[in-house]
């Protein structure tokens, strides 16, 4: 082998474990969720609400939470650096309301943090923290509260955005790639025991817990910093599948503005805690830290999808300059296409609602589209802290 040939196959040895991560999340999480009869928690719930200029959306999204949840849940929304009616409409759905204006203090963390200083006057048994763009499926409040209960740890719901295959072709792919990410790959990872990640809504916690953690800070995500700070703690989430949490859906410029955000503090996520968490699980030998590490080493979709092309590329060239067998380029082939595979299956099985298989067709464009998206994140120009995300009318 020369020293070229080397030199790639030590190059694409974190993708050869990156794909195997991602193919056993995704074949194990295939198989749909388990069916249960209806939870039933024994303490009293409360449900934090964070919202910033959410008037539109806040008043029904409160009515369905206080609709779905158990007889006596205290809904408590806090109003964070709102320059709109968002109080005064969460109030007429019938929510508690605490008002928060720090403009010095932005993020979610912050909003958080607030709700947790008012509910330890009177804690609750469980919190649950629920997005205000956000309505729970039947059921899914009672059984995050239960599952937490019972487990005595964070547990995270299926979080995912309301089909809508009348919207455009950007908006359905992102909708489509976030069902793989919070509900098949969750569901893998929580059948092999592994962590879950917690994703920002649908977080359900026990007091106790809930009451411990540092909660203020402008992390742009800092629901994920939080999950791997716990599985550091040996305290590691459960991903809960009969609990659904719906978004509604963002439009085109929303999801560009949301995907720069999320994806941005992904990967400074996964360089951040990525390698340690890992070099830490390997020295204690603990499985859960260990798959945690991978995790967050792997690529979103559209990225882990573009970097497999260029490693068949990579050696398809090798092998064309006489460098590099002709098994190579064939075995980047195959790895890639077992992706694919993965996400078609995933399609096929789990999300057909999202979006049509002619819209699925369109993924090339898509990814040019992330493309682009990626080449800001990496000059620093994805969107910063806490904002409203546009949505689809």
């Amino acid at each position: 082998m020369t020293i070229l040939c080397l030199l790639a196959a030590i190059a694409c040895l974190p993708l050869l474990v990156t794909d195997a991560v991602f193919l056993v999340e995704v074949l194990f999480g295939l198989r749909a969720g388990e069916h249960g009869s209806p939870a039933r928690p024994a303490g009293p719930i409360a449900l934090i609400v964070p919202a910033h200029n959410e008037e539109g959306v806040v008043r029904a999204s409160v009515e369905r939470m206080i609709a779905e949840s158990p007889p006596g849940t205290r809904v408590l929304v806090v109003a964070h650096n709102c320059s709109d009616r968002t109080a005064e409409q969460a109030r007429a759905g019938g929510a508690e309301v605490h008002v928060l204006d720090e403009p010095d203090r932005r993020g979610k963390g912050y909003a958080l943090a607030g709700g947790q200083a008012v509910l330890r006057a009177a804690p609750p048994a469980t919190v649950i923290v629920v997005d205000a763009d956000c309505t729970p499926a039947p059921g899914a409040l009672a059984r995050l509260a239960a599952t937490a209960e019972k487990s005595g740890r964070a547990v995270q719901a299926s979080y995912l955005f309301a089909p809508r295959r009348d919207a455009g072709p950007i908006v359905q792919i992102s909708n489509f790639a976030m069902l793989v990410k919070n509900l098949v790959r969750q569901r893998g990872s929580r059948r092999i025991g592994a962590p879950a990640l917690l994703t920002g809504s649908g977080m359900a916690f026990p007091w106790p817990l809930f009451a411990m953690l540092d909660l203020a800070t402008g992390n742009i995500v800092e629901d994920l910093a939080l999950g791997v700070e716990l599985v550091r703690q040996g305290r590691p989430p459960l991903f809960e599948s009969r609990a659904t949490i719906w978004s509604h859906p963002s439009s085109e410029g929303g999801t560009a503005t949301q995907r720069a955000r999320w994806e941005g503090g992904f990967l400074a996520t996964a360089r951040g805690f990525g390698l340690p968490l890992l070099a830490r699980g390997l020295v204690r030998f603990d499985g859960r830290m260990i798959w945690m590490g991978l995790h967050l080493l792997t690529a979103p979709l559209t990225l882990l999808l573009m970097l497999n092309g260029a490693a068949m590329l990579l050696w398809l060239g090798l092998w064309a300059i006489g460098v590099a067998p002709a098994a190579a380029p064939i075995a980047a082939f195959l790895l890639g296409a077992s992706v694919v595979a993965a996400v078609l299956a995933a399609w096929a099985l789990a999300g057909r609602a999202m979006l049509s298989a002619g819209t699925l067709a369109r993924l090339p464009l898509y990814m040019a589209w992330k493309l682009a998206l990626y080449a800001r994140i990496v000059r620093g120009r994805e969107t910063p802290g806490w904002i409203r995300t546009e949505r689809v009318d």
